[in-house]
């Protein structure tokens, strides 16, 4: 199962848990609305923040690959040139 899937599902039960939790406490109803918009500002900023940092480790990923392939290519590039040069001298 994909990692960034599990941590959704576990942000989301927390947040429905939290959410439950808060409606069915004993509390004023002007205190309850404060309360979720509090809580919905913080996971807000926690999914923010899980969602950088999973962009961030995939731009990482895309340079890791990106320079690989870029060092294959220079390296199939230069076998290719070695090879022409040998060709080149067993002709001559």
């Amino acid at each position: 199962m994909n990692s960034g899937k599990v941590v959704l599902g576990v942000l989301a039960g927390v947040a429905i848990g939290a959410m439950f939790g808060i409606l069915f406490a004993p509390d004023k109803g002007s205190n309850t609305r404060r309360k979720i918009s509090q809580k919905r500002d913080d996971y807000i900023d926690e999914l923010e923040e899980k969602f950088n940092d999973f962009t961030d480790s995939i731009a990482d990923k895309f340079d890791t690959v990106k320079d690989g392939a870029t060092r294959i290519v220079k390296n199939g590039k230069q076998k290719v040139e070695d090879i022409e040069s040998e060709v080149i001298s067993s002709l001559s």
